[in-house]
């Protein structure tokens, strides 16, 4: 299947050199879907999660293209309920951040380029101009949320929040398929995506990843989640979402104006 775009995993298409959030599945990718079983296919889309491509990782799954659902996830049962900006909506995941205002730390290892510390700090520069009641301060080595190297199927992936209210505590990062010395704003744009994820954030066109991946449309999953309409925000798609599932390479994708309703709404 085709997408534009990634904020998950690697694919190059065609003279617009597009990522997208789920590639055509390699042999090994089919082998791995193939394995998973229709309980646990089940289970993740009971959680309101796209089963399609999905792919056995050390962690848990990889599901939606740059998402981690654990196991520990999947026995879960909890209150969910979603956040909708127009008719393309902003959803946020059952579990978020607690024991607010806070600050959360955020480290990135040695082994990423060191062009991948100046985007981390504008990601973060974007979060703290916002004023909410989390913010994020980067530190040397052991964050709440650490950005690691990592290898793949995807750009980058994260996790949502812990039952406790902790955010999840790992983002990967490919290096490889990304390049040592990206453009700052598209990368930065990737970390605050990813950075979303691990507060809450589900993917802003979760209903339909064909408008921002293109291709046929491409529902993620139908959840149980209930809907809570933020007043003030419009009825149309929105175009410029940094949770958009897929953005295009070199894209820069700042918070919008719906963005930064759904994040002071949240926090």
């Amino acid at each position: 299947m085709r997408k534009n775009v990634l904020l998950g995993a690697i694919a190059i298409f065609s003279a617009t050199t597009f990522f997208s959030c789920q590639q055509e599945e390699t042999p090994a990718a089919q082998e791995q879907t193939e394995q998973i079983s229709e309980v646990t296919l089940g289970r993740i889309h009971q959680l309101g999660f796209g089963t399609k491509n999905v792919v056995r990782i050390p962690e848990g799954y990889l599901v939606e293209g740059d998402i981690v659902i654990t196991d520990q996830m999947l026995g879960e049962v909890a209150q969910r309920q979603l956040l909708r900006v127009g008719q393309e909506e902003q959803y946020h995941t059952f579990n978020l951040v607690k024991n607010l205002p806070r600050v959360i730390t955020v480290s990135i290892s040695s082994r990423l380029p060191a062009s991948y510390v100046a985007a981390l700090d504008e990601a973060i520069l974007r979060y703290n101009a916002e004023t909410l009641n989390i913010t994020f301060l980067r530190v040397s080595s052991g964050g709440a949320i650490d950005i690691v190297r990592g290898n793949g199927s995807y750009l980058a992936s994260a996790g949502f929040p812990t039952a406790a209210g902790e955010p999840h505590n790992l983002i990967k990062v490919n290096s490889s398929a990304i390049g040592t010395n990206p453009n700052q704003k598209y990368l930065a744009t990737i970390l605050a995506h990813e950075i979303g994820h691990c507060i809450g954030f589900r993917h802003t066109d979760y209903m339909d990843r064909s408008y921002s991946c293109g291709g046929s449309t491409a529902n993620e999953g139908a959840s149980t989640v209930g809907a809570v309409h933020i007043p003030g925000t419009p009825v149309t798609a929105d175009p410029n979402s940094f949770m958009l599932a897929c953005i295009g390479s070199l894209m820069d994708r700042p918070f919008n104006a719906n963005d930064k309703v759904a994040l002071d709404y949240l926090y």
